[in-house]
């Protein structure tokens, strides 16, 4: 199989909430499988692949800080919670006969390599997935910052951000059966209409890089890879 499309490099977005599946929290092993199979489908097109995860499915940090909890500490807990999701996301990954490597920003080198850029750049030429972990290493960052931060830094073509429904919206959709779906936005666009697409900073980073963003439905299978294929799905993000 071969990758068709000019597409050699994406950053995948992934949420926590996603990983704990139908359960209240933590992580859902037949999830794992899932997400692990979507992956192993794209690498089989030559794609690099690098990943970040959200920790939201075991501990989130703006809402322990809303109710308390030091900010600065609050968002270290949550970093560390995205470290245990991208070491879950390996095993399954390693069952699937996928070789991949996580890089955290916060040094703990007995489960974890460091993030170091030239290292992953080298784990991509051996056709290994990079999972991205630990934020950014500082608070008052979100994970779609990372991801941002990430992809610019390794210079990824796009960055495919998974969502429960299938595209952007100018209201929540499973609100609002009359919301009416974006087809394609540019950065501008999502920042004055204010959509909860991602934070400002996020924007900003993937803005000034000129890397579009793709917003899906990572519950459908095969989306990714029909996104690859030059299907017209979710809602494309780009230009000013």
């Amino acid at each position: 199989m071969t990758n068709t499309s000019k597409t050699r490099r994406i950053l995948l977005k992934l949420s926590g909430e996603a990983f704990k599946g139908e359960r209240e929290y933590g992580i859902d092993p037949s999830f794992l499988e899932y997400i692990a199979e979507e992956i192993r489908s794209i690498q089989e097109l030559g794609i690099e692949i690098g990943i970040v995860i959200g920790g939201g499915n075991i501990f989130r940090g703006i809402a322990a800080a809303a109710n308390g909890m030091d900010r600065v500490t609050a968002d270290y807990s949550g970093m560390l919670a995205t470290v245990m999701n991208g070491l879950a996301l390996q095993d399954a990954l390693t069952k699937k006969g996928i070789d991949s490597r996580v890089q955290t920003s916060i040094e703990m080198k007995e489960v974890a390599e460091p993030f170091i850029l030239r290292r992953a750049i080298r784990h991509f030429e051996k056709n290994r997935v990079v999972i991205f972990s630990g934020g950014t290493g500082n608070p008052f960052f979100t994970t779609d910052t990372t991801a941002a931060l990430r992809a610019a830094e390794i210079c990824a073509d796009v960055v495919y951000k998974a969502t429960n429904v299938d595209g952007v919206y100018d209201s929540d959709p499973k609100k609002n059966p009359d919301a009416k779906k974006y087809e394609k936005l540019t950065y501008l666009e999502v920042l004055s209409k204010e959509l909860k697409v991602m934070d400002t900073t996020a924007l900003s980073l993937s803005m000034d890089n000129n890397i579009p963003i793709v917003v899906f439905n990572m519950n459908k299978k095969g989306y990714i890879r029909r996104l690859l294929d030059g299907e017209k799905l979710g809602t494309y993000i780009g230009g000013k």
